[in-house]
């Protein structure tokens, strides 16, 4: 659950530029990428593809001084909008929340007029340090994932964005090299079907424990 916390090295990936256009937009949100081995490799897997757009929050702003404006253009440009993180205390990591906070702005992305984000298709890429079997009713977190992301699912609805069940990397922390592989292979996958338009009614759950 710990959020990368100390001193924050340039990541290697970049942030999009003005005038960024293609089908998939992947926000990227690792406070500390540079010493992740699996977000890492998902960024990876999909960096230099055809019509997707990769985008480093923490890389464009490394203060928080996020860019309203350019975030708007950036999601105006793209359908399918990608969360890429690690699930910080059953949420995102903190730049996403600003992020939600700053851009999606009332009479923009919801409310009177706010119809900017209207018909876009959305989906999450989590990767978690605990295995799929904390993720149950009843188990060591007590919910699914499915519950604990209803907060963010509301938050698409509300925009009029449409929600894809999550892409989830579980136990990441004991997974080998192969594993890791094998689940950007697998994110990479993913991520050409959304851009294809041959995304299958729910993406298949990578589990690492």
């Amino acid at each position: 659950m710990s959020h990368g916390a100390g001193i924050r090295r340039t990541s290697g990936l970049r942030a999009a530029s003005r005038g960024a256009t293609g089908k998939v937009l992947v926000l990227v949100a690792h406070p500390a990428m540079n010493r992740s081995r699996v977000n890492r490799a998902l960024a990876d897997a999909i960096v230099g593809m055809d019509g997707v757009t990769v985008h480093d929050l923490y890389e464009a702003y490394p203060d928080f001084d996020i860019d309203v404006q350019h975030e708007k253009e950036l999601l105006l440009a793209h359908p399918i909008i990608v969360w890429q993180h690690p699930f910080y205390w059953y949420s995102t990591p903190a730049i996403l929340k600003e992020w939600q906070d700053l851009v999606l702005e009332f009479g923009w992305a919801y409310g009177p007029g706010g119809t900017a984000l209207h018909g876009k298709t959305f989906l999450q890429a989590i990767t978690t340090g605990g295995p799929d079997s904390a993720y149950v009713e009843g188990g060591y977190n007590r919910y699914t994932m499915r519950q604990l992301l209803a907060p963010i699912d509301q938050t698409m609805h509300l925009c009029g964005v449409r929600s894809l069940p999550p892409f989830l990397l579980h136990g990441s922390h004991r997974l080998g090299e192969a594993e890791i592989d094998a689940g950007a292979g697998r994110y990479r996958s993913v991520i050409e079907a959304l851009r294809d338009g041959t995304m299958a009614a729910e993406p298949h759950a990578a589990n690492g424990a």
